[in-house]
């Protein structure tokens, strides 16, 4: 049986990056954001759920109208809430699907709010890349020119920080002043030596 590990951190942490490293070591990558837009625009049944919540203008040619919805959830709390009980429940679906599928000795399940919806707890471990928030607004920044200072500082302050993250992590990957790969390489000789115990 594969077992799940999650891996998560702030935006602009290098979670992605960190993922793509595991990749060349042969492990699984589920990317958990990726199949929720997935899943919002395709399952019928959470479409249903969502037009059910939002009305028919979710959705504009048979796909999601995310602008829409970030718009009806923006500020509105309960309302996230109740879409978050929509999606949360059908990606950890998809997840436990696509994991026994899987053949490695353990899988992992990418996610940006891994710890503060909780999915962690159904996860035999979980690895945390962490950077600072000066450093991550900057790659950010870098890396989606489209995008402000003040909607990333937006993103960050949804998520949970870093010393609450690194607190509940098995494992923290120092994506600053660290080389990645050695951190990479002895989390997964620990993992791998783990399952053989």
């Amino acid at each position: 049986m594969t077992l799940a590990v999650g891996i998560t951190g702030g935006i602009g942490a290098g979670k992605s990056t960190v993922a793509q490293f595991f990749q060349l070591l042969e492990i699984p990558v589920y990317l958990a954001d990726d199949r929720a837009k997935w899943l919002m625009s395709f399952d019928p049944t959470v479409k249903d759920d969502i037009i059910g919540l939002f009305g028919e203008k979710a959705y504009q040619h048979e796909r999601l109208d995310r602008r829409f919805v970030a718009s009806k959830v923006f500020g509105n709390q309960a309302l996230l809430n109740r879409l978050n009980t929509i999606v949360h429940p059908a990606v950890q679906q998809d997840f436990s699907l696509w994991l026994s599928k899987q053949k490695s000795p353990y899988a992992l399940k990418e996610a940006a709010l891994l710890f503060e919806t909780g999915s962690y707890k159904r996860l035999s471990s979980t690895i945390h890349v962490t950077a600072s928030e000066e450093l991550r607004l900057s790659r950010v920044l870098k890396r989606d020119p489209e995008r402000t200072k003040e909607e990333i500082a937006g993103i960050m302050g949804k998520q949970w920080p870093e010393k609450e993250k690194i607190a509940l992590a098995s494992y923290v990957i120092d994506n600053e002043s660290q080389l990645l790969i050695p951190q990479i390489l002895a989390i997964d000789k620990q993992l791998r030596i783990g399952l053989s115990v």
